[in-house]
């Protein structure tokens, strides 16, 4: 009888939430690690669908690295990096759009669906939703800008088929592929992306499921984690070098989603079973939460 008390608290706990949150946008970003794991992925969906049930309107958007550098490493392509970003050429813009959108975004879709929800995949070069142009990365030798191949900065989002999916009770799942005014294709960073959706979505939250417990003041001790963080402290961490590598697109992301509007953003460990609802619905929460 105690356990089933416990799951009537628990519930309780969760109705203030799902009072505040309800009819609002939560964007939730998935990395890799969540994706390659079909027992996380699973969790996930079951948490994203619950969210759609209460009446918390989910928009997802996924990366797809480790699967793309999978799918080069197997036609015997080298991946190359710069500046923690893919270096695309013209041959591998079509795989990086095929592993996305083809495969990836599909995948979610299905998993969503299977927990009882009603996803749609997009990417950004549907209803021109996401624009970009070419991100040129400093690094030369003479401090002059590099050029990575086909891979965008955002310069535009169109919010509108996001909301109509919205508003017809389907959850969009957001590949990141942008386009251009010819009609071109751009591989733009998956955090960049969620940070910029969020933003002209005026979303309540932005919240990304990563592989690591949150910020952390010491990348080594995974017991430093940090429950709450300004963008000052977060910039005083990445100039002492305590947050760096794939953190740094998700906190100027965080940084990015605040200014535009969004009221709360959160990194959490993907890993842990429904930690997205615990972040959302209960007391404590989990992961890091960063604010302005």
């Amino acid at each position: 009888m105690e356990k089933t008390i416990e799951k009537a608290r628990t519930l309780v706990e969760a109705l203030p939430y799902i009072k505040e949150f309800h009819g609002k946008t939560v964007v939730v970003k998935c990395g890799g690690s969540v994706l390659s794991d079909k027992a996380l992925r699973a969790t996930s969906a079951t948490d994203i669908v619950l969210m759609k049930y209460v009446g918390v309107n989910p928009v997802v958007v996924h990366g797809g690295g480790r699967a793309i550098s999978e799918t080069m490493d197997k036609m015997g392509i080298k991946s190359e990096f710069c500046q923690g970003l893919r270096v695309t050429d013209e041959h591998s813009i079509k795989i990086v759009e095929m592993v996305l959108v083809g495969s990836e975004n599909k995948e979610l879709v299905a998993s969503i669906n299977r927990a009882g929800g009603r996803a749609v995949g997009v990417s950004g070069k549907d209803s021109d939703m996401l624009f970009a142009k070419k991100l040129m990365v400093p690094g030369g030798d003479a401090g002059e800008e590099v050029d990575i191949g086909y891979v965008g900065k955002i310069t535009r989002v169109n919010p509108e088929v996001l909301r109509n999916l919205e508003n017809d009770g389907y959850i969009p799942i957001i590949a990141p592929v942008a386009t251009d005014e010819d009609g071109g294709t751009w591989n733009v960073n998956a955090d960049v992306a969620a940070g910029e959706i969020a933003g002209a979505l005026r979303a309540e939250k932005l919240v990304f499921l990563t592989d690591t417990p949150g910020i952390l003041s010491d990348e080594a001790d995974e017991g430093s984690l940090i429950s709450t963080i300004t963008l000052d402290k977060v910039e005083e961490l990445i100039s002492r070098g305590a947050i760096g590598g794939g953190m740094i697109p998700k906190v100027k992301a965080c940084s990015a989603a605040l200014q535009a509007g969004v009221r709360k953003t959160h990194i959490i460990d993907g890993r842990v079973p429904h930690a997205l609802l615990l972040e959302i619905f209960t007391d404590k929460g989990v992961g890091t939460e960063v604010t302005l």
